[in-house]
């Protein structure tokens, strides 16, 4: 059996980079890993399911949170908040499982400050083009959200440099091979 260098992986994209979907496949091809599940003031689309998708909270909720030092990091993106509750963190950690960590970057770099080993992926669509058309093809947001996510594509692009791997995401199932190789010992 194959071992981890981490037992905390981290992944951050571009909205629409395919880091969700490259968490669930990592989680469905190794049981010993797990997702965690972040906390977000931003509204649910139709499709997201509560504790599974992410935690929903109000603003107060959230603040509440943060006032209580619940979080290991958050931060404030595209107008909503996004958190990784320590809790959550803990109780994975405890039951053995590696950490996939689905959050932007400026999230990834604190989770890095918190936990040195862990490995930070940065996974970047093939072109401006793709990324688009994926967003576009999601249907669950508007036009004026997806242009704001857009706007932030280059300071993504310049935290992308201080992580540990930039990978392309241009052929899903060569992106996971790529992810393993580099995420086993």
């Amino acid at each position: 059996m194959q071992k981890f260098q981490s037992r905390f992986i981290v992944l951050s994209a571009p909205s629409g980079g395919g880091k969700t979907t490259i968490a669930k496949m990592l989680v469905k091809r190794h049981d010993e890993m797990s997702i965690s599940i972040s906390a977000t003031t931003r509204e649910k689309r139709p499709q997201e399911k509560e504790g599974k998708d992410y935690f929903f909270l109000s603003k107060d909720e959230f603040s509440e949170n943060v006032q209580n030092d619940n979080f290991l990091e958050y931060e404030e993106v595209h107008g909503d908040y996004y958190g990784t509750l320590k809790n959550r963190v803990e109780e994975l950690v405890d039951r053995g499982k590696t950490v996939i960590f689905d959050i932007d970057v400026k999230g990834a770099i604190s989770i890095k400050k918190k936990y040195p080993d862990a490995i930070l992926l940065f996974i970047k669509p093939p072109s401006l083009e793709e990324l688009k058309a994926r967003l576009n093809k999601r249907k669950s947001e508007s036009e004026e959200a997806i242009n704001k996510r857009l706007r932030r594509i280059e300071f993504e692009y310049e935290q992308a440099e201080k992580f540990d791997y930039i990978i392309i995401n241009d052929n899903l199932h060569h992106t996971i091979e790529q992810i393993e190789d580099l995420i086993w010992i």
